[in-house]
């Protein structure tokens, strides 16, 4: 007994010694990918807590009040929506503190980037916090979870625009016929992926033998909105490329897919029906992964857009650097000023305060998960709506980025 109180006690002792290490070893650069760690950390979580805090929450009385106890699958969602709501409190209380920072001079900039042992325990707290709240709060998070979704959909939409155009923009800007080419080959490339997901998507999500009226109008509005883009980017008065408009085109496509896979497993005109009526723990494992690699992108794509972030005194906001170098007064200026931040610290946590309502509905499926459908993620009308409705919106920006220099020419874009 004495011995195993022993090993039990070095054990532990390691593993605080290796927190230290590893937060100790997290630097300027690094942080934004400890963030995105931590991050990830809540998802698996959630994930855990959701296959297996049922049978432990129908015992806390302030969770299981009801006159008749729920079934397992409203367990398994409040589990995932408490700890989405410690992860949503956690960077939604540093953005908050993060409001105005506009250099590195400020005490807040070593907040953002530092203090790592403190924020993990505040964020362990949190989340333990989370679980001793009544289940009208949690409810009410569920609520407000489904908008703050669609932000952050849109801001995904957002920042691919600002990927796509800065792609085109790069190879355009060296002029030369072999990125000319490249760009005609990358397109084709796009349009020929996009017209056959459209067939496949006429295939699986339009029987014959059933009225799918919805579904066809989905997939139909879907390919005249990329005849729009194609025509749109190619009209003389407009500076569009064909680029831009073939990648658009592909997503909004994979948006249509991702809307019409999330239908109900016994709707009839779902055909993926057939292979969803057992869910084995490899496929759910590769959702959450999905999910994780999806919402961190995100996030740290965020962080780098110039277009989202960037203040418009930081160094990446499109500003001229000098000809010359600094001379040393100059620098000395500089550093009792303070270098400004290269992207804005409220903002990069707001996009995790957001990613946090959009994973929990990814988990839950969008807490509508009912018997066979509580086993699947991301399943039912609501994030079938909130796809289809994100790929309208898609279009809509991508048009208006390509005619607003037309309709406001005295404004920059």
């Amino acid at each position: 007994m004495w011995a195993a109180s022993c090993l039990a006690s070095c054990c532990a002792s390691c593993a605080c010694e290796a927190c230290r290490s590893v937060v100790s070893g997290i630097s300027r650069r690094s942080a934004r990918i400890a963030y995105c760690g931590l991050f990830a950390l809540s998802l698996i979580v959630s994930w855990i807590l959701r296959e297996v805090a049922a049978p432990l929450m129908e015992k806390i009385p302030w969770i299981n009040h009801f006159h008749q106890t729920p079934s397992r699958e409203w367990f398994e969602t409040d589990a995932v929506l408490r700890v989405s709501l410690g992860n949503f409190s956690f960077f939604t209380i540093l953005a908050l503190l993060m409001i105005g920072v506009k250099d590195q001079k400020d005490p807040r900039d070593h907040l953002h980037h530092g203090g790592w042992m403190m924020k993990i325990v505040s964020w362990c707290l949190l989340v333990i916090f989370m679980f001793f709240l009544p289940n009208e709060i949690v409810s009410f998070y569920e609520t407000i979870s489904k908008f703050g979704s669609g932000f952050f959909l849109l801001v995904q939409v957002v920042l691919l625009l600002d990927f796509v155009h800065g792609w085109n923009n790069k190879w355009v800007g060296f002029d030369e016929q072999f990125w000319y080419i490249a760009l005609l080959l990358v397109s084709l490339v796009c349009y020929v992926a996009t017209f056959s997901f459209s067939g496949l998507l006429f295939h699986w999500f339009t029987p014959s033998e059933h009225d799918c009226g919805l579904n066809t109008f989905f997939i139909v509005m879907t390919l005249i909105l990329v005849f729009i883009f194609a025509l749109v980017a190619l009209h003389p008065a407009v500076s569009g490329s064909i680029l831009p408009a073939s990648v658009i085109s592909l997503y909004c496509t994979y948006l249509c897919y991702s809307g019409l896979s999330s239908e109900p497993r016994e709707y009839e005109c779902n055909g993926l029906h057939n292979h969803s009526k057992a869910v084995s723990t490899g496929t759910l494992t590769f959702g959450l992964l999905t999910t994780v690699l999806s919402v961190v992108y995100s996030a740290v794509r965020a962080g780098s857009s110039t277009a989202l972030l960037s203040p418009p005194s930081s160094p990446r906001a499109g500003g001229e650097k000098p000809l010359l170098p600094l001379n040393k007064m100059d620098e000395e200026e500089e550093k009792k000023e303070g270098r400004p931040v290269t992207y804005s610290y409220s903002f990069f946590h707001i996009i995790f305060s957001l990613a946090s309502m959009y994973s929990a509905m990814l988990l839950t499926g969008w807490s509508t998960s009912v018997g066979e459908s509580g086993k699947l993620v991301d399943v039912g009308w609501p994030s079938v709506w909130v796809r289809i409705i994100t790929g309208w919106a898609t279009a809509g920006l991508y048009i208006w980025s390509l005619v607003a220099p037309l309709l406001f020419p005295e404004r920059e874009f």
